[in-house]
């Protein structure tokens, strides 16, 4: 069993005004924590890993595939494969992303060993 205590260790920057810090994973699934600052920003990008995203608090301006709708707390979403995506923090808050298959780029910019 993998899991993650709340550890602020944890916690990295991943974009102008957010961080975010993995809470648990194995090879086909990964669970990560984002926290914003108001006016934070998920830069456009796209990969290969399917996406959920949950918005636990905050409100975001999610583009996914060219269409652009505001989240608030209790909304999630889909990310296909390799769909371009960003994300304006509009109210400061936090997201919970989930990563299938996991990604090993996070995983490596954390330190941690793909097992």
């Amino acid at each position: 069993m993998d899991t993650t205590a709340d550890a602020s260790q944890g916690w990295m920057t991943s974009g102008p005004g957010a961080q975010r810090r993995i809470l648990c994973q194995d090879k086909a699934l990964m669970m990560v924590e984002f926290m914003f600052e108001k006016d934070g920003v998920g830069v456009p990008h796209s990969h290969p890993h399917v996406q959920t995203t949950f918005v636990s608090s905050g409100q975001f301006e999610f583009t996914v595939g060219g269409d652009t709708q505001i989240l608030n707390p209790g909304d999630a979403l889909i990310i296909p494969s390799n769909v371009e995506h960003s994300c304006l923090c509009l109210q400061a808050g936090k997201l919970l992303d989930s990563f299938a298959p996991r990604r090993d780029d996070f995983m490596a910019a954390h330190g941690l060993p793909l097992e």
